[in-house]
């Protein structure tokens, strides 16, 4: 593997691995717990993207380790890794030839803003600029979180996006009904395209997005918590999130590997919670789940 290109201004690195197609979207899940959050599939290899600035010769060292660790069951063998820094409107020229409208459920339609869409009766419209943050809706850990957020949403809620990334769910919430939604992402990246495809969809005086972790937000209670990002993540910060959920309310769990659902449900159960619902496409898998009846600061409605 390639030593660690120079960082600079506006500068992306990009990891190629040519793979096994089979093996992508275990990749892609792998990829992301390292912290790389724009993938492209491109004539049998995954490109996987992160900022020059985030980048290590650490970093690089877990990714081989990763790869090997993957593929060693494999028929293919060890795949080529090849690593590379790309100007920021290299990379933007290149995702844009990958993105179009795509249904990430059959209401909900998302659409770049290079590729202008006419949505058909019934249907809700979210436009992105998507640039470099994860969330375009290509990914089954988003539509998987949309599916769930369109069965359990309820007009008026009141809704929390942990990881919005392009800030498309918490934009799809509102646009379901929700009276509140409120986006959060650690990356200032994802921040500041987030603020930018709110404005674009004209909801900016109900969605606030902020720069920080769940830990970040008040305890006030949220009828519905999203969090699409890495299991290690959500085994961290569940606690957390619980403490944000109000004692009815519901929290959507994505960003999972079907291996991640054994792990995750001991995690869930630790904090109390049940399932309502598991989702899966491919070897992704989505979980809706709610406080238990018998939980700490659960209130039993009055027959």
């Amino acid at each position: 593997m390639s030593t660690r290109p120079e960082p600079h201004q506006g500068s992306y690195i990009e990891v190629a691995i040519h793979s096994d197609a089979s093996l992508t979207d275990e990749l892609v899940g792998l990829m992301s717990q390292l912290g790389f959050e724009g993938f492209w599939e491109d004539q049998g290899s995954l490109r996987c993207y992160m900022s020059s600035t985030r980048w290590t010769p650490a970093l690089a060292g877990e990714v081989e380790s990763l790869v090997r660790l993957l593929f060693r069951s494999s028929r293919t063998g060890y795949p080529q890794i090849s690593v590379g820094t790309i100007e920021e409107e290299n990379w933007n020229a290149a995702w844009e030839r990958t993105v179009e409208p795509i249904h990430i459920t059959p209401r909900i339609v998302v659409a770049p803003t290079w590729h202008p869409y006419t949505p058909q009766k019934g249907e809700l419209l979210v436009t992105i600029n998507p640039k470099m943050s994860f969330g375009t809706g290509y990914h089954e850990s988003t539509r998987l979180a949309a599916r769930l957020l369109e069965e359990f949403l309820r007009p008026g809620m009141r809704v929390l996006d942990i990881g919005t990334g392009t800030g498309i769910l918490a934009i799809a919430a509102v646009k379901l009904g929700a009276s509140q939604a409120c986006g959060i992402d650690t990356d200032e990246w994802a921040y500041n395209n987030a603020r930018e495809n709110v404005d674009l969809n004209g909801v900016q005086g109900q969605i606030t997005i902020g720069l920080g972790s769940v830990t970040d937000i008040s305890k006030s209670p949220f009828d519905l918590i999203l969090a699409n990002i890495q299991r290690d993540v959500i085994e961290r910060l569940l606690r957390e999130m619980v403490d944000r959920l109000h004692a009815s309310g519901v929290l959507i769990l994505s960003g999972l590997l079907d291996s991640d659902t054994d792990p995750l449900l001991d995690a869930a159960g630790e904090s109390h919670l049940s399932v309502l619902r598991q989702i899966r496409e491919g070897d992704w898998i989505a979980l809706a789940v709610e406080r238990s009846r018998s939980s700490p600061g659960h209130t039993t409605p009055a027959p």
